[in-house]
């Protein structure tokens, strides 16, 4: 019972307790705190092109383009317990074909120690916003809203969405000219 080894085996579980009980503790400081913050979205331009979509079938679907503004300030949202954030903009919108769809059309990650406001002006989506058939001509009912996940160096990971939210159209008609 006295060996090297016994005493070493020993100290690292009761290290491994001390360091598993910070961690625990270091979770519960945060883990009530609100990480919700205001979001301001503004679309400046919106237009839907009747496109072939080659990667399922030969049906044309539609593509909107979006220019937006963005601006939210998160730098309240670090603490010493958050590592980063993960940012995403979701468009969602309701077609006769599915009651509710969402399409991420730009993310970005944000890492501790680096400005988390954020102020973009006339900037596109840095996705396709692709829908299956024709949902988009026309349609009214279009909400844009910005969620971040937190990524914390203990605990959960809290899907949160942002305090404001853009509602947009898109035009009756389809666009011809090029992009």
């Amino acid at each position: 019972m006295n060996t090297v080894l016994s005493r070493a085996n020993a100290i690292f579980a009761f290290t491994l307790s001390v360091l598993a009980g910070l961690t625990f503790l270091c979770f519960l400081s945060t883990v009530l705190k609100d990480y919700r913050g205001d979001v301001s979205i503004s679309t400046v331009k919106a237009v839907v092109k009747n496109v072939p979509d080659f990667s399922a079938s030969r049906l044309k679907n539609d593509l909107g383009f979006v220019t937006l503004d963005l601006k939210a300030d998160l730098n309240h949202l670090f603490n010493w317990n958050v590592k980063q954030l993960f940012l995403y903009l979701i468009a969602e919108y309701t077609t006769e074909n599915n009651v509710i769809n969402q399409v991420v059309l730009w993310d970005k990650i944000i890492r501790r120690n680096e400005n988390a406001s954020i102020n973009y002006q006339k900037i596109n989506p840095k996705y396709y916003f692709w829908d299956d058939g024709n949902g988009l001509r026309g349609n009214s009912n279009i909400t844009l809203y910005l969620s971040w996940n937190i990524i914390p160096n203990a605990g959960s990971l809290p899907n949160i969405m942002g305090d404001g939210r853009h509602k947009f159209s898109f035009p009756e008609e389809y666009t011809t000219y090029r992009i």
